[in-house]
């Protein structure tokens, strides 16, 4: 090994002060089990003997993130850190500058939504520039990988826009697509049939409502999940309507759901453009409608990227992961 490498994988010390055994533990849970989604996230190593933290990497910057991030927990760590609080920290340290964070300030620059989840902001500039041009445009489309919270924050401000009366009733839908299984042979009639293709956006409801106050809304009408197919023929005023993966709608689909838009309504569209499961012949709705409505004055897009993912912190890298072999994939000349 070079001295240039021993540089960059010296090991960075730190100790935390002044001492409160408290703020330790809530800091490292129960286990260690706090340090350890550090080090799953940043890729690292921590070891510890009580206040003092050894930190290793096989990148410095690695390191002295870790670091960054143990001082902001431990400054943070007043009631019992759990694993959600440890993981989306990791995504708003990632995305907030360093100074902000250490001097005490909220990164929740975005718009505050009402829903059961009181602490739901953006977490991510992307995610809380999507916020506000949902509520600033009457169509928005939210594109990216999965994981970067385009379907549940769509879901959040529809929740949002019906606590406060802007609109009158949540219509969610998506196109029933088979993914390598054929409707036909689902058990069921037809509403029983699509039902598994809804359920993200069930659950999604019962997580920022409850499930009680989900299901008298639903038999009041106020809101409504259905497949895509049911939306034709309709006019939807004063809704909030959200098209969910809309990257497997045709162009005739895309067409017809956003022409549904009547008056006082909303509509948000979502999709991953890396997961079509349209046949290879059938070109995308989403893709048409990026090209066609990318300067049609109303309309809002916001283009999601792996650094917005705010699921387990695993997922970021699954998803540059196959960024990158298909990068590769993509810049290999033909055999």
């Amino acid at each position: 090994m070079n001295s240039r490498s021993a540089v960059r994988n010296r090991p960075l010390e730190l100790v935390l002060s002044p001492v409160d055994n408290t703020l330790l533990a809530h800091l490292c849970g129960a286990l260690d089990e706090n340090l350890r989604q550090i080090e799953t996230a940043l890729d690292v190593s921590i070891s510890r003997r009580g206040e003092r933290f050894t930190v290793q990497g096989s990148r410095i910057g690695q390191a002295r993130r870790a670091v960054e991030a143990l001082q902001h927990f431990y400054a943070s760590a007043q009631k019992p850190l759990s694993v959600d609080n440890i993981q989306l920290g990791l995504i708003e340290l990632n995305n907030a500058p360093v100074r902000r964070l250490s001097s005490g300030e909220s990164p929740a620059d975005g718009p505050q939504l009402v829903t059961r989840k009181t602490e739901l902001h953006g977490r991510t500039p992307r995610q809380i520039e999507y916020l506000k041009a949902i509520q600033a445009h009457d169509v928005t489309f939210g594109i990216g990988p999965a994981g970067t919270g385009k379907t549940y924050l769509a879901v959040a401000s529809a929740v949002d826009a019906l606590e406060r009366d802007i609109v009158e009733r949540i219509i969610l839908t998506r196109p029933a697509v088979e993914a390598g299984e054929r409707l036909g042979f689902l058990p069921g009639d037809l509403a029983q049939k699509v039902d598994p293709y809804l359920r993200p956006l069930y659950d999604a409801l019962y997580d920022l409502m409850g499930f009680d106050r989900v299901t008298k809304l639903y038999e009041k009408g106020a809101i409504e999940v259905a497949p895509l197919a049911f939306m034709r023929g309709r006019t939807l005023n004063h809704a909030f309507i959200i098209l969910d993966e809309a990257q497997n709608t045709t162009p005739e689909q895309m067409k017809m759901f956003l022409t549904r838009i009547g008056i006082g309504a909303k509509a948000v569209v979502t999709g991953d453009i890396t997961q079509i499961d349209l046949p290879k012949a059938q070109k995308s709705g989403l893709n048409e409608a990026r090209a066609i409505l990318a300067d049609v004055r109303g309309i809002a897009f916001t283009e999601f990227l792996k650094e917005d993912v705010v699921r387990h912190p695993l997922v970021a890298r699954i998803v540059a992961a196959y960024e990158q072999h298909s990068n590769g994939s993509q810049s290999k000349p033909p055999a």
